[in-house]
């Protein structure tokens, strides 16, 4: 027993050595791409397309300089590819070069993908990567359908359908990185269609493959019995996909309510728009913040209690083994039910009549700790590198990169280089996941696995 646990741990701690080196070595080689001058139009610090290469592989959307203005068409070629690696991760995309070039995956790298998507059973493996890169690329390929609607008659056919590929790229990879100019999305404040279609993506891209490979067998098992009902599906979903889609709904509607309630007679955002503009453009606003990066209002002209509550929507984030960052849904509803069975006396933490194993519970709490180290330490690196910036919107430019979300109250340029670092850094940590990292650098024993019996004591809490 000892030894199968021992044996468990090295490939799991090989599965996210492999993640952390292989998001380097993507970075790093992006980096260079991005430097050269055939992906430039006018000269760039290496420093400057290398955090251009952080912030498209760890899908965040900070951004030195203007994408538009600064890249060749080959550069920005480069810039969509290095996006739909980060999004797809680096072990879908190791399996799609074996895939296509029809060599069989080995039993190693098998458990590889298994352990980087957390599934149960070895079987279908192969199926499963599959379908995640035709989902990826049937989602992505709407999206840019229903841009080139807006696009194409905007720009004209070639630079529409162009348009339209890489923001439907960027937005159902969560990177939020455009090629408009230095405005975002805030010349289509008011399009219906750009705003549904980029919230569509971004959403999708951020409720994690497993909750769609779980989605789409019931939907086929469904198929086979008529006149299923959708609470019938939801029901015979697993329980992270019901964790998911219910915390992911609650916390847009949760974000929609604050933004619309704190930013409706804002000048600087939304107080000329109707009613109907005000909620489409709060809705925005409340699915970006959750790692995405895009902008229909200006982010500079938010209210301070706006930028608050995005920062606490940043921390959380998206889904697990998805294209989103932060802690994961999942991880803030284990702590919020834990508190509710604490305060209600119950000895397990329980959800939808099923019991969470307290070792989840642990693992919850464990990464929401060292991404909050991790935050409030990069937090306090910016404020000694930028004595005179706000306090408030060092924060949330730290914890734009540390959830992987892009958005920056019009900060990320005017920053020092000490800054720029601290940022990739945290763009890093936070895209491969706090608990990776920290994992990787654990060492290899495993003290757990050693039957002691120690003796009980009681420590007072609160």
């Amino acid at each position: 027993m000892d030894e199968q646990k021992k044996s468990a741990r090295r490939v799991r701690l090989n599965t996210m050595q492999l993640i952390a080196l292989g998001f380097f070595g993507v970075i790093f080689l992006g980096g260079v791409l991005l430097w050269l001058p055939f992906s430039n139009q006018q000269p760039i610090a290496f420093l400057d397309a290398l955090f251009t290469s952080v912030s498209s592989v760890c899908v965040t959307g900070l951004v030195t300089i203007v994408p538009a203005e600064q890249f060749t068409l080959v550069g920005k070629v480069i810039l969509m590819a290095l996006i739909q690696i980060g999004g797809l991760g680096i072990i879908a995309c190791i399996s799609a070069f074996y895939l296509m070039l029809g060599k069989r995956i080995s039993m190693k790298r098998r458990i590889t993908i298994q352990q980087a998507y957390g599934l149960d059973t070895l079987s279908g493996l192969v199926k499963f990567v599959i379908r995640i890169l035709k989902g990826t690329f049937l989602v992505e390929g709407i999206g840019a359908v229903l841009f080139a609607f807006k696009f194409i008659p905007e720009y004209g056919f070639i630079n529409g359908v162009g348009y339209s590929i890489f923001h439907s790229i960027s937005a159902f990879c969560n990177a939020g990185i455009d090629i408009f100019g230095s405005t975002s999305f805030q010349q289509y404040a008011v399009s219906p269609l750009v705003n549904f279609t980029t919230m569509l993506l971004i959403v999708m891209g951020g409720l994690g493959f497993p909750v769609w490979h779980d989605i789409a067998s019931n939907i086929r098992k469904g198929g086979k019995e008529r006149k299923r009902p959708l609470r019938w599906l939801f029901t015979r979903l697993t329980l992270q996909s019901r964790i998911v889609i219910m915390m992911t709904l609650g916390l847009i509607v949760f974000g929609t309510l604050c933004f619309f309630l704190i930013e409706y007679n804002n000048p600087a955002t939304m107080k000329d728009m109707n009613v109907f503009e005000k909620l489409m453009a709060s809705m925005f606003q409340s699915v970006t913040t959750r790692t995405a990066g895009f902008a229909t209002v200006s982010q500079a002209g938010l209210q301070e209690s706006s930028k608050l509550i995005g920062c606490i929507l940043m921390f959380i984030g998206g889904s697990p083994a998805g294209t989103a960052g932060g802690i994961k849904t999942t991880t803030a509803a284990m702590l919020l039910l834990t508190v509710f069975c604490v305060l209600k006396n119950r000895r397990d933490t329980e959800c939808f009549e099923r019991r969470i194993d307290n070792d989840i519970i642990k693992s919850g709490v464990t990464i929401t700790m060292i991404t909050f180290i991790a935050l409030f330490t990069g937090i306090v690196a910016l404020t000694l590198f930028e004595p005179k910036v706000e306090f408030l919107d060092l924060v949330y430019e730290a914890a734009s990169a540390m959830g992987t979300v892009g958005l920056s109250a019009d900060l990320t340029p005017h920053l020092c280089r000490g800054s720029h670092v601290v940022l990739m850094i945290l763009m890093y940590m936070g895209r491969i996941g706090p608990l990776t990292m920290a994992l990787v650098f654990a060492g290899k024993s495993d003290k757990s696995a050693r039957f002691r019996e120690l003796p009980e004591e009681k420590v007072m809490l609160g």
